[in-house]
């Protein structure tokens, strides 16, 4: 059997668990999830949730991965042999793939959108009815959401180095220069002081438990935790990095882009005379129309779907990379074939949610449709409940000196910090899903 990779280096690591968590989560759906509940409170208490659950959770995952240097589901048959714990393992394998059928169809859509970018066909056009005619194109979403997977599949098969990291250090430096040009040119239009007021402005009044699990979803959503994405990229850790650097460089930078995201999207909104509460259609819909009345909008909206597109795919290849993992089981060899092989059922098991704004739009799983029902069985229900379990495996299945000896590698000296974070493991982070959850679901 060949040896596991690892990453060359901590940066290299950092780049690419902050190209998972910086995807569609912060670009996307943060943008539309803040416009639609509240503005300025939600990204407060995505804030909050992000460092006191988010967090804690992240470093947690890392912990299981680097301990082991192994899969989502050998991590934790290693650390405990003989019990039921590796079906959390399985579990995120499951909900990764399940994710990616239905973010691949939005990957497809962003193509489609950075295809007419190019072309000009997007200058002037309604953009309202161009969305609703791509997404209900059968041909078209499934053919991008194909070329989508393709471009997944192609950087995942080539393998941790030279493959995921490799693209890693080259999107996401890009990303963060495209989006500060962008945010740039947003708030210095006229009225894009209305937008940074309903961004940062909080209206505790308008706090519903709606907000609060919607929020703590956006959390998961964003910091992918929860499926033990980052179990899988921890395992490739070198064992001298320092565990809680890296993971807070990756929580800092994700709240940074979510934040930057919405400093390029509500000013620009605000000041040109549109409603922050589009939904999911928010940057697809509005910003384009924002951008055409821009000076060199068709450049700007060039710009931002391709940043949208780095961001997308540096997310999707975290997604893939759970699944190949625990196929190849360490082994490099079968990474190529297995990487196609399980990309292609993914893009195949994502053609209802593509197809399920047209064609099969009246098909509908407990009120929703096939890509609604998707996002919500993972982002509400598989993520919370992911990340409980691993809260309460790593609290009270593993030794607390195992915990703190691994996270103290690389480290000088984490005693304080460690105790709070172990508190937070054990008892804030579980009581603070459960709470959130059963509040959702009308319990409490």
């Amino acid at each position: 059997m060949k040896k596991q990779e690892q990453w060359t280096s901590k940066l290299g690591f950092i780049l690419a668990a902050a190209g998972s968590a910086i995807g569609l989560g912060a670009i996307w759906k943060f943008p539309y999830m803040a416009g639609t509940n509240g503005g300025g409170i939600f990204f407060v208490i995505f804030l909050l949730l992000t460092l006191i659950v988010g967090a804690p959770i992240l470093i947690a995952e890392f912990i299981i991965g680097r301990k082991t240097q192994k899969d989502a589901v050998r991590a934790y048959q290693t650390l405990a042999p003989g019990s039921k714990w590796h079906w959390l393992g399985i579990g995120g394998v499951i909900a990764s793939f399940i994710l990616l059928s239905f973010y691949g169809v939005v990957g497809g859509w962003i193509l489609s959108y950075l295809a007419r970018s190019f072309t000009g066909s997007l200058a002037n056009a309604d953009y309202a009815t161009l969305f609703e005619e791509i997404i209900t194109d059968p041909v078209e979403v499934v053919i991008s959401q194909f070329v989508f997977m393709l471009m997944t599949i192609w950087v995942v098969q080539g393998g941790v180095q030279k493959g995921i990291e490799r693209a890693s250090k080259y999107m996401m430096p890009a990303l963060f220069i495209l989006f500060i040009v962008l945010a740039v040119r947003a708030l210095t239009l006229d009225g894009a002081s209305e937008g940074v007021e309903f961004l940062l402005k909080p209206d505790f009044s308008a706090i519903t438990g709606e907000t609060i699990l919607l929020a703590l979803g956006q959390s998961f959503f964003a910091l992918s935790v929860g499926i033990s994405v980052m179990v899988t990229y921890a395992s490739y850790l070198s064992k001298s990095e320092n565990i809680m650097k890296s993971a807070f460089s990756v929580v800092g930078l994700n709240i940074f882009i979510s934040l930057l995201a919405g400093l390029v999207i509500f000013p620009a909104v605000f000041a040109l005379g549109y409603e922050p509460g589009e939904g999911p259609g928010l940057v697809f819909v509005v910003l384009p129309a924002v951008f055409n009345e821009m000076a060199f909008g068709g450049f700007f909206l060039a710009i931002f779907m391709v940043l949208l597109l780095f961001a997308t795919l540096t997310s999707a290849f975290s997604i893939l990379e759970i699944v190949v993992a625990v196929l190849v089981k360490g082994n490099a060899g079968k990474r190529g074939v297995t990487a196609w092989i399980s990309g292609l059922l993914i893009f195949l098991a994502g053609v209802p949610s593509a197809l399920s704004f047209g064609v099969w739009s009246n098909i509908k799983i407990a009120g929703k449709s096939i890509f609604d029902f998707a996002d919500f069985l993972t982002s509400n229900i598989a993520l919370p409940m992911g990340a409980l379990f691993i809260s309460l495996f790593v609290a009270y299945r593993l030794p607390r000196q195992l915990v703190k000896e691994e996270l103290s590698k690389g480290a000088n000296g984490i005693g304080v910090l460690f105790n709070v974070w172990y508190f937070s493991i054990r008892y804030i982070v579980p009581v603070g899903i459960l709470f959130v959850f059963l509040r959702s679901l009308g319990i409490l």
